[in-house]
């Protein structure tokens, strides 16, 4: 680590120890070996094209790879602690028990669950509870660059079936690292996949539980505050970030309880340019966020022009600035509307539409303030159109190391919709989970979890919603996460869009600017209007499913995970006439003869989407809070 320009504290005597980042995100990959380490800064450089693919075109595994800060009596950074001046024994637990968990139907901590639908258990004719649970248990592992059998998380078992969960290695610094399971789903006796969420006798290989380690630093044996690691879906979208990431939520969060502080005034170039930037960014997944945001859109916000108007505090803006904050949704305003941004389905979400303002999302009550705050010029006016975010965490400054690691991992996870989610759902707004900000509790070890019963009611969450215990975040997420993942769409309503209101667009495009289309558009030999044409249409990202059943579309994602588009950076055409930086659907590479060819453009762009407005996803028989 390059420590050459950062200051260190007076003292330097360590006396306690965290890991960070605080919840590690890795992700599942059907590659067999590659894999590549998740966002350690917030804003990675993009990788080259193809980067998430293996020579196959299967998809690489995402790490999570954790470290270690000393910290002196006034709570300073000192040093990270590694193989090189202390002895790291780390211990993992991972486990899925999604199966032996309670059906998702909607978040059970808002109004609407008390008119929907019980939440059984799931398998509920299955007496021994244990069959249901994948637990192989914990893991320890110490040293420099270990990897091996016995480090895997592979003895766990779903109804007799061994499944393999993940495993752990180190760096060449002894640095932890998490490795989750390869993408497979499956019925303990065949069944087909039915519906989105709670597909009886299914299991997949996602999983979650405690990260600790045991410290040695000088012949004293520390303090450490734990962690925990969450073992998620692939990242469709490896660049994008909802407008409300689930670093807002949590920030939000602890700033409401009193744990955390926010600033007086909100900086543009940290708080109020990502809001903008993202609603721009995501051009490239969704394309009404395309017309309206992106390139030649209407409000085109990530624009150089447009950003430096929106970064200018002067009174003469000043009633611009509120008419576009007018255009955020407030809950006790908006209701169920579906034209204020941004754009995104809520908890309670259902067509025809619910009869609440939870049928679509709203930024975070910190955010909203900020933005107020900027419409009305009380905004520190930081802009900085040349100013380059650090690309690796050896460009941060040794202090702010263990927050930025913090802040890359939640940022690309999801906080709306929670229906149920992608990464993680709504138990993460419980401040009961909680030890300390953005760090999960931990149950002791051995504890067992009560019985809560046959249905879980909103008004018996507390007990599952306090500290934690292996498997406790994903359980509450669909099984399996692929079904719900070919379900997630946008433009339920196609009378009024057939691309907005959408639910995650971020981490499951909607419509991708395709690899054929941005072929023309790089043609600088073409005619200007057949490319501006190829550059305005998109593709259905989830076409390689088929235009097909529903159910057979949600098998298919199953069978396959690589076979959907990864969203990936490509350059743009150096004429002007269009974006420096595309974002491009990547395809897995076709298998002909038993040979591998470069990837082409298999499937039309023109696709009729299966009408899912009727499915359990979206349809339910109430959804108006009592």
């Amino acid at each position: 680590m390059n420590t050459s320009s950062h200051e260190l504290p007076r003292d330097t005597t360590i006396v306690k120890a965290g890991i960070y980042p605080a919840i590690g995100i890795a992700r599942v990959g059907n590659s067999p070996d590659a894999f590549y380490f998740g966002p350690e800064v917030p804003d990675p450089r993009p990788e080259a094209p193809g980067f998430y693919r293996d020579a196959n075109g299967a998809i690489k595994r995402e790490a999570a790879r954790f470290r270690i800060y000393g910290y002196n009596a006034a709570g300073d950074v000192v040093a990270e602690l590694t193989a090189d001046n202390a002895d790291i024994q780390w211990a993992v637990t991972l486990a899925n028990t999604k199966a032996a968990w309670y059906q998702f139907q909607i978040a059970l901590d808002i109004p609407e669950a008390a008119a929907t639908q019980p939440s059984f258990l799931r398998n509920l004719a299955v007496a021994d509870r244990t069959v249901l649970s994948i637990a192989p248990g914990e893991r320890t592992i110490a040293g420099r660059d270990q990897q091996g059998p016995a480090y895997a998380f592979a003895n766990g078992r779903f109804m007799g079936t061994e499944v393999y969960l993940g495993e752990l290695r180190t760096d060449e610094n002894g640095r932890l690292f998490v490795l989750g399971g390869h993408g497979k789903s499956a019925s303990w006796n065949g069944a087909a996949a039915i519906t989105f969420a709670n597909n009886e006798g299914w299991y997949d290989d996602v999983a979650d539980g405690p990260v600790n380690a045991v410290i040695q630093y000088q012949g004293v044996t520390l303090p450490v505050d734990p962690a925990w690691v969450v073992v998620a879906p692939p990242n469709y979208g490896p660049q994008q970030k909802s407008v409300r990431t689930m670093w807002d939520l949590m920030r939000d969060l602890f700033v409401g309880q009193g744990s955390l502080m926010a600033p007086a005034r909100p900086s543009f170039q940290s708080d109020i340019r990502p809001i903008f930037e993202r609603l721009s960014r995501l051009q490239w997944v969704n394309a009404g966020f395309a017309a309206a945001f992106g390139w030649g859109g209407s409000t085109p916000f990530s624009d150089a022009d447009w950003m430096g108007r929106l970064a200018s505090p002067s009174d003469i803006t000043r009633e611009w600035r509120r008419t576009l904050f007018n255009q955020f949704r407030e809950f006790t305003r908006d209701a169920w509307a579906p034209s204020p941004w941004p754009w995104l389905y809520g908890d309670a979400m259902s067509i025809p539409p619910a009869e609440t303002p939870r049928q679509n999302a709203a930024l975070s009550d910190l955010q909203l303030r900020f933005l107020k705050q900027w419409a009305d010029g009380d905004f520190i006016a930081d802009y900085d159109p040349t100013a380059v975010s650090p690309q690796t965490l050896d460009e941060v400054p040794l202090a702010e190391q263990p927050q930025t690691l913090i802040r890359a991992a939640m940022e690309f996870c999801l906080a709306d919709a929670f229906h149920p989610g992608c990464e993680m759902t709504w138990p993460m707004r419980q401040i009961t989970m909680y030890m300390a900000p953005y760090r999960l509790a931990h149950q002791p070890k051995n504890w067992v979890e009560p019985n809560y019963g046959a249905v879980l009611t909103p008004d018996n969450i507390n007990g599952p919603c306090s500290a934690q215990i292996a498997g406790g975040i994903t359980r509450w997420m669909a099984v399996p996460w692929q079904t719900d993942t070919a379900s997630c769409r946008s433009g339920y309503q196609k009378a009024y869009d057939p691309y907005v209101p959408t639910f995650w667009p971020a981490r499951v495009p909607n419509q991708v600017l395709s690899q054929a289309d941005y072929a023309i558009v790089m043609d600088e030999s073409l005619p200007e209007e057949d490319r501006l044409r190829a550059f305005a249409r998109r593709a259905a990202w989830i076409r390689p499913l088929g235009n097909i059943s529903y159910q057979d579309q949600i098998n298919n994602m199953v069978a396959d995970i690589a076979q959907v588009g990864i969203v990936e950076v490509r350059e743009g055409p150096k004429d002007g006439l269009f974006p420096a930086v595309i974002e491009v659907e990547q395809l897995p590479p076709i298998v002909a003869g038993g040979h591998l060819r470069a990837a082409a453009e298999p499937l039309s762009a023109e696709f009729i989407d299966v009408d899912l407005s009727r499915v359990e996803k979206v349809r339910h028989p109430s959804r108006r809070p009592s």
